[in-house]
């Protein structure tokens, strides 16, 4: 069997490992989080800001990280983001009340946008056009794997202490970072060369006049949206009230959605290095639009079961294509750039949740959800309309770019 990582540099394994202890440290403490405010005699909704703090600060801190990487380099900022997450996280395990957790959660958000976006410029830049699609793959099947292990290692530990998935999780980010620091190197990462001309890299004026970054935007925000705000806000309460199941069958329906996106994420990026970007992101906004109307119209268990497959069989193909987009246009360092895109998908899981949790109040679940597919068919639009950045030669890729000397 062929290698995952065959013809992919050596700077990708390492980030796979690195973000793998990331994702599982994650899976670990996100069941326990909720559960160890409300130990505080909290109500549902201090609840809701601890869960939305993390990503508020992550969105807010966007461009402070992206600077940082175009200043020091990805390894500094990727291994010095999680040795700040795991401390913020130590501190929230010892957290003596609501204020002093929700602070130290805030805070780690910072870290975690630092490491995003430093993964993703390693991603973006050590990486040819030719394998770009297949390098997002392998990538985001790490925190698959690593999200299906951490929570059921995290209810465990939850049995023992409430505190104990946080120092558990600050462990496997100490790990990550270590990973990171010393093994990530490569003549493409680490610190700034004085001696290259910037000139040639792509600023983020010139990013937003080009129409693939746009659209990959688009669709970051969107796909967050979809992916994020239906399954972190209403999906669980709706198949406990409205199919009358049990929250294990939230839980199955949310692995199947993950095994299924697993199984195929390698063939999605392959055949997005294959046949293009805009190929694969038709065939991923196809699906996943089909998948949402399905749980949309489900009336019993095995619908929604089935709506999960189709998400996860689209979700490989739509997640991988926007960033390798974006990493076909820009030139040089983009911290900045990268950063912006990150940003983008931040705010759709920001802003998912709140408008689809108000849809359900006001008016039903299965509004919130053909509201999120109306939303959806905007993606599926823009997908059409994707020049094509996998295929185009050096010369064109530049073109891309507006010949203003002073940006």
């Amino acid at each position: 069997m062929q290698s995952p990582f065959k013809d992919l540099p050596r700077e990708v394994s390492i980030l796979v490992a690195a973000s793998f202890f990331v994702a599982v440290g994650f899976g670990i403490v996100l069941p326990a989080i909720p559960v160890f405010a409300k130990s505080f005699g909290v109500n549902n909704a201090a609840i809701g800001l601890m869960v939305s703090a993390f990503a508020i600060t992550r969105f807010a801190s966007g461009l402070i990280s992206g600077t940082l990487v175009d200043k020091f380099g990805e390894r500094a900022v990727f291994s010095s983001g999680v040795f700040m997450v795991a401390l913020f996280t130590f501190l929230a395990g010892l957290s003596q009340s609501y204020e002093q957790l929700l602070f130290f959660r805030a805070a780690g958000g910072l870290g975690s946008s630092m490491f995003s976006v430093a993964a993703g410029s390693v991603i973006m830049r050590s990486v040819d056009d030719a394998n770009r699609g297949r390098a997002q793959s392998v990538y985001q099947g790490s925190f698959l794997l690593g999200g299906i292990a951490g929570p059921a290692i995290g209810g465990l530990l939850s049995v023992i202490s409430l505190r104990a998935p946080f120092f558990v999780y600050s462990g496997m980010l100490i790990c990550s970072g270590t990973v990171a620091h010393f093994f990530l190197k490569g003549d493409k990462i680490g610190k700034v060369d004085k001696s290259v001309d910037t000139s040639d890299h792509t600023t983020v004026r010139e990013a937003l006049k080009m129409k693939p970054y746009r659209i990959a935007l688009v669709l970051a925000f969107i796909g967050s949206w979809v992916f994020f705000g239906l399954r972190a806000s209403i999906l669980p309460i709706f198949v406990t009230e409205e199919l009358n199941s049990t929250t294990a069958v939230v839980g199955y329906g949310l692995a199947l959605s993950a095994v299924i996106q697993g199984l195929i994420l390698l063939r999605a990026g392959r055949y997005s290095d294959e046949k293009g970007r805009r190929a694969a992101s038709i065939i991923g906004a196809q699906v996943v639009l089909l998948g949402v109307l399905l749980l949309t119209f489900s009336v019993n268990v095995w619908m929604y079961l089935l709506a999960m497959a189709v998400l996860g069989f689209g979700g490989a193909f739509i997640s991988i294509t926007p960033a390798s987009i974006v990493g076909d246009v820009i030139k040089g360092k983009g911290g900045k750039v990268i950063a912006i895109f990150q940003m983008a998908g931040d705010a759709g899981m920001m802003v998912g949740p709140i408008i689809i949790g108000a849809v359900s109040d006001f008016f039903s679940y299965r509004a919130a959800f053909g509201m999120s597919a109306a939303i959806f068919v905007i993606a599926l639009v823009l997908v059409y309309q994707i020049p094509e950045t996998r295929n185009v030669e050096e010369p064109q890729v530049k073109n891309l770019r507006p010949l203003d000397e002073d940006l």
